[in-house]
């Protein structure tokens, strides 16, 4: 019996152990889990706000209206505020600019500046005025100073004369890339070219730009004249290009006026034309000097020429030149004729040793123009006198304005020799 009791006594105090070590456990899981469960709660009820604040956050910038705020990124708020800024002030100063460059109540607009490439389908579309009637030049040599050189007749006879085309003139740029080595004279097809001086004929028919016979020469059929004076001692040349037939031949003596071919299109040419070099020294390519110095001018008419330069001096390429017959722009009853000359393309071209322009415009009936060149977003104007039969000589340096003023001193003592 006691020993029954206290068999009975130990198996209670194993039971009384095992509840005493199972027991903690059970009561320190319980909050485990509890901890655990909120945990979990928290972050799906975390997430969902989030979603939430998602979903509303566009609604309420659109109900109000305002823009993103960019606390969070101080660089955009830096390079974005500026440039409205920026747009303001350069559209003010070029509506300013406009506004007090530009006369009121004219109806000539300000000229736009031009493309530094020309691309003009056909040699007829030209925006130089034609004039109905043109007296016959003045007899040549004509040299109304020292340092003139007008000892050529025209090419064509003078009641067919049109001005040169605005475009082709000496040194500017067509076919995209082509310098012009001289100007170009409008004329119906198969038109009388004449001999602008007495000499031989050196040249006749295709292949002068090559140097032999090619029938894809840019000159096309061609003509060229070895005269009998010179000029301070160097011979003198003159071309007459894309004729259509030479009515002379190589070694053949001519005098001024006359025929010695027939306007045409051949080589590189755009429609029918006399295209008219002069070449000084030799007969070369990169020999030619500006015709509309060499031509003589209209009885009556003169020539302008001068400089187009940055306002440090620099000569300026490609640059127009507008000159106006109206000189009060408010006087709109008035007729206005319009001429446009351009700055020369340097590359390959020779000014004249004294006058050392980079722009000419001839044939200008005598009296009183209005020039305006524009440059940089304003246009500069000066009232000119062209005089008859004599060069007018204007600079233009930038800022500095437009100036009627002495060709700069040559270097070399000039004396005519015809």
């Amino acid at each position: 019996m006691d020993g029954r009791l206290e068999h009975f006594s130990l198996l209670e105090q194993m039971k009384l152990a095992d509840k005493q070590t199972i027991m903690p456990k059970t009561s320190k899981a319980k909050p485990i889990l509890k901890r655990i469960t909120m945990l979990l709660v928290g972050a799906v009820l975390l997430l969902s706000a989030c979603s939430i604040s998602q979903e509303i956050t566009p609604t309420l910038s659109a109900s109000t209206q305002e823009p993103p705020t960019l606390t969070s990124s101080p660089t955009a708020s830096i390079t974005a505020s500026p440039t409205p800024k920026l747009t303001s002030v350069l559209v003010e100063m070029l509506f300013t600019s406009t506004l007090t460059s530009t006369p009121k109540n004219t109806s000539t607009p300000t000229p736009t500046l031009p493309s530094l490439e020309f691309s003009i389908p056909s040699p007829t579309a030209t925006t130089t005025t034609e004039s109905p009637w043109r007296p016959p030049a003045y007899p040549v040599p004509w040299a109304p100073t020292s340092h003139d050189h007008f000892y050529f007749s025209r090419p064509i006879a003078a009641k067919d004369v049109k001005l040169p085309f605005t475009n082709y003139r000496y040194a500017n740029v067509f076919f995209g890339d082509h310098v012009h080595t001289g100007m170009d004279i409008p004329a119906d097809l198969r038109e009388s070219v004449l001999a602008a001086g007495d000499g031989k004929v050196v040249w006749a028919g295709y292949g002068l730009y090559r140097g032999g016979i090619s029938l894809d020469d840019p000159y096309g059929i061609s003509v060229v004249i070895k005269h009998s004076f010179g000029y301070q001692g160097q011979p003198l040349f003159t071309v007459y290009a894309h004729l259509d037939e030479t009515i002379v031949h190589a070694g053949d003596i001519v005098a001024a006026g006359d025929e010695i071919g027939l306007v045409g299109n051949t080589g590189e040419s755009t429609g029918p034309h006399l295209h008219f070099e002069v070449r000084v020294g030799e007969n070369d390519f990169f020999a030619t000097r500006n015709p509309a110095l060499w031509l003589a001018p209209p009885q009556g008419w003169g020539v302008l020429a001068g400089q187009i330069m940055s306002s440090g001096g620099r000569l300026l390429e490609n640059e127009s030149v507008y000159i106006h017959s109206r000189l009060d722009v408010e006087n709109e009853d008035e007729e206005d004729e319009v001429w446009i000359a351009k700055s020369y393309t340097m590359e390959g071209i020779n000014s004249d040793p004294y006058y050392q322009e980079n722009f000419v415009l001839s044939d200008l009936p005598a009296g009183y123009y209005r020039v305006n060149i524009p440059y940089i977003w304003t246009v500069f104007t000066k009232v000119i006198e062209i005089r008859p039969g004599e060069v007018t000589y204007i600079t233009f340096e930038g800022w500095k304005g437009i100036n009627v003023t002495e060709p700069p001193k040559p270097e070399i003592l000039f004396t005519p020799a015809p």
